[in-house]
């Protein structure tokens, strides 16, 4: 089984910037065999898929608006994943969590994963 665990949140005022982490571990977990994602959900709304890095290593996004503002990458040598935000707005916030599963066929926007982490809040101030 895969553990994550994210960090990184935290209140910030609209325009800064923010990274998030998600340390994977686990005994069967590298990048190679896994897609990892990001997905965030406010209060009073659906989960939403905001990026991911696919095991091959190709990176996808889940609107136009967030991939011109988040960078999503990871470090293979720590197996970790990072989600880069900049220019943050209120409208970003969320509970912040961070998702893997196994070599899959489903889209990486379909929240099935096989492990989450707990989440991280990332309050934007306007």
């Amino acid at each position: 089984q895969v553990q994550l665990v994210e960090s990184g949140g935290g209140l910030v005022r609209a325009g800064d910037s923010l990274q998030l982490s998600c340390a994977a571990s686990g005994r069967t977990f590298s990048f190679g065999r896994y897609s990892m994602a990001w997905f965030r959900q406010a209060p009073g709304k659906e989960r939403e898929f905001v990026a991911a890095v696919r095991w091959d290593g190709s990176l996808q996004y889940g609107t136009d608006s967030l991939k011109g503002r988040f960078t999503v990458s990871r470090d293979t040598a720590k197996n970790t994943m990072y989600l880069q935000m900049n220019s943050l707005q209120a409208g970003d916030t969320a509970v912040y969590s961070c998702a893997a599963r196994l070599k899959s066929l489903l889209p990486l926007n379909i929240p099935r994963y096989e492990s989450w982490g707990q989440g991280t809040q990332v309050t934007v101030s306007s």
